[in-house]
């Protein structure tokens, strides 16, 4: 079985469209829609993804079709068809993790700031990094992330107390189900997603997220069996494993405070081709000293300055050098939104259908699966 590697650099789409690569996609990818019709517009709002230059509305989309019905066509494909947009992402998945050597499942959230209040799910919200209130979209994509590349294949949208409102509601379609959630709520969504997909061992969940319950997170997804590396907040509460550090006391101290201070718990390791030092600190949860050990984490430059995030792992789950080959997926995540997401218009869709917002971005994560593939890589069937 031949496998692929993403290539980020590479995102010449409509040269990979032309090499046949996009049919076998189509097959693979949209066997879910049943009429041929439907199949055929999802092709050509991929193709206008990768191909139109500015920004990819929905309008801008629907213009490159020739006549009035066929630009009505597009938008009732996206805003209105009862076409379910869960089955293509799950085949995007399934598709990436077969064939893409994936180490791991990235979950992170993203704002998308926008200029108004009309589009679906905006609202303002506070970016701990700026410091400030930003009116916009919040959305956390889950992602397949490799040391290459990371393809996102799911997110779930933030919305807003007002969204939840008659008429607002009706007007933008929003289902029955669908309730005001937190950031927290939101990443516990698509780790049920990933469990129910039935993630294998060998492909770990990451979340990069301020203000979840890292310690509640990891909990969870060990009880999953799903092994995970969670970011947590420098403030967190922890008490030092006592069955690992006899002669430390089991206070309560701050995750932050305890990297910093327990200097002889750092340990060089070797993450790949560059040597790093790590502090690698025994923990419990601080409403427990006899919990389930935990691994605080912290990266160090070699200059000695500390990376920002700090991160929880199980105990004796794996290598040091691979779970610090895991908290660098993140970045890769953030690169490639940047180089190819927003290239293929994963910010901008600004109707104000919630089923167009989830179609659209749907569309927008398999184009940029095509983006990076790159021209010539035909990839061969893995099923059977």
């Amino acid at each position: 079985m031949r496998r692929h590697q993403l290539h980020p650099a590479d995102t010449n789409g409509e040269s990979v469209l032309a090499t046949g690569l996009g049919a076998e996609l189509s097959a693979r990818l949209f066997e879910s829609l049943q009429r041929s019709g439907q199949r055929l517009n999802a092709e050509q709002y991929v193709r206008g993804l990768l191909t139109l230059p500015g920004r990819k509305t929905l309008r801008n989309i629907a213009a490159q079709f020739d006549g009035v019905a066929a630009q009505q066509r597009v938008h009732h494909f996206i805003s209105t068809s009862p076409w379910d947009w869960m089955p293509l992402r799950r085949d995007l998945a399934d598709y990436a993790r077969q064939t893409l050597m994936p180490d791991a499942w990235v979950m992170r959230p993203t704002v998308i700031p926008k200029s108004g209040l009309h589009s679906i799910g905006v609202g303002q919200h506070y970016l701990p990094d700026v410091g400030r209130l930003v009116n916009g979209q919040q959305a956390v994509g889950t992602w397949l992330a490799s040391a290459q590349a990371a393809l996102p294949v799911d997110w779930r949208l933030r919305l807003p107390e007002r969204w939840l409102e008659s008429p607002l509601r009706q007007r933008a379609n929003i289902p029955d189900g669908a309730m005001p959630g937190t950031l927290e709520e939101c990443v516990g969504e698509a780790v049920t997603e990933v469990a129910a997909a039935g993630n294998p061992p060998h492909c770990p969940v990451v979340v990069d997220a301020d203000g979840v319950d890292g310690v509640a997170l990891v909990r969870r997804l060990s009880t999953l069996g799903i092994q995970s590396l969670v970011r947590v907040h420098p403030d967190t509460q922890l008490r030092l494993d006592r069955t690992a550090l006899p002669k430390y006391g089991d206070g309560e101290r701050a995750a932050g405070e305890l990297t910093t201070s327990l200097t002889r718990l750092r340990q060089r390791v070797n993450p790949g081709n560059s040597r790093t030092t790590a502090s690698v600190i025994p923990v419990v949860a601080a409403s427990s000293s006899r919990g389930a050990s935990l691994l605080l984490i912290r990266r160090w430059s070699p200059a000695g300055l500390p990376d920002e995030r700090l991160w929880l792992t199980p105990a004796g789950t794996s290598s040091l050098a691979s779970v610090l080959a895991l908290t660098r997926l993140p970045d890769i995540v953030a690169r490639d939104f940047a180089a190819v997401s927003e290239r293929v218009g994963m910010r901008d869709f600004a109707g104000r259908s919630y089923p167009g917002w989830h179609r659209h971005i749907t569309l927008a994560c398999i184009a940029h699966l095509v983006a990076v593939l790159g021209p010539g890589d035909t990839p061969r069937s893995t099923r059977g």
